[in-house]
């Protein structure tokens, strides 16, 4: 049975219950909108844990100014069937108000790895992440916590957060999951037109193009992969790169550690995705 739970209590008491009795706990935070990726870390948590939590709550912290927190894609009904199917234990599904209302408003302040890639189109983008994800983990206490690979920078900010304040979960990044034709599974391909829809596959296009050339200097793979996005009159792009996947910055060279990211808008829907290679 999937309990779904509004309040921080009565969650809290909830997988107090599991741990009194033993039970490990996994932990799959959410916007809500679930998808096969999001089904894909929750059967990893159910393959690795003996309860799992899922969170739904959209975060007004991380979203900016002209961002589409009001028109962000909602479908609780839908949500909880996919929970229930997956065999989901909780669903903490709290308001802004459990959430944030009557505190002191602290936010965490990622530093300068939360301003490249996506932090540059998105100010604050990841401080806000940061911050509701250590109020999740605070909530879910002791736990193995499951994100996709697909948001690469989100992964590395919040395993550098578990461990830069010792928080006693172990971060989890998991495959990324595409459609049949490649497109990175995303919330917000919801947004895309038909003409888009096909248009956003230059993605992985260009990553699969850029990873099978042979080249390896950092520079040159991501001008390769500019070169491809601009190609497509319908993506405006925001970044391809080459980098570190420890420290985000630009790979001079490829190495044992090295990925390529790119980010584009197709109308109004921002896409990202990315791929390790190795030297």
């Amino acid at each position: 049975m999937t309990l779904l739970i509004p309040t921080i209590a009565g969650t809290r008491a909830a997988l107090g219950a599991d741990r009194e009795a033993g039970r490990t706990v996994g932990f799959v935070p959410t916007m809500g909108y679930l998808h096969e990726g999001h089904a894909s870390l929750i059967r990893r948590a159910r393959a690795e844990c003996d309860a799992v939590l899922v969170s739904i709550f959209v975060n007004p912290l991380q979203f900016g100014a002209n961002e589409d927190l009001a028109a962000y894609p909602r479908d609780l009904e839908a949500d909880l069937a996919l929970c229930k199917r997956e065999g989901v234990d909780v669903v903490f599904h709290p308001d802004v108000e459990e959430m944030y209302g009557g505190r002191a408003r602290f936010c965490i302040d990622v530093g300068e790895i939360g301003d490249r890639l996506c932090g540059a189109s998105r100010p604050g983008h990841f401080n806000g992440v940061a911050t509701v994800v250590a109020k999740l983990w605070n909530i879910a206490g002791p736990c193995r916590s499951y994100f996709g690979e697909k948001d690469l920078q989100q992964l590395v900010v919040l395993r550098r957060l578990a461990a830069s304040f010792d928080v006693p979960v172990e971060v989890i990044g998991c495959r990324i999951v595409r459609e049949p034709d490649g497109l990175a599974m995303s919330s917000r391909n919801v947004y895309l037109s038909a003409e888009e829809r096909t248009a956003a596959l230059v993605l992985k296009r260009a990553l699969d193009q850029a990873a099978a050339s042979g080249e390896r200097a950092g520079a040159r793979l991501a001008a390769m992969m500019r070169e491809t996005i601009s190609s497509e009159p319908l993506a405006r792009l925001d970044y391809a790169v080459c980098v570190d996947t420890e420290t985000l910055e630009d790979a001079g060279h490829v190495t044992d550690r090295a990925a390529l990211a790119v980010a584009a808008w197709f109308g109004k829907a921002r896409l990202i995705d990315n791929m390790t290679v190795t030297a």
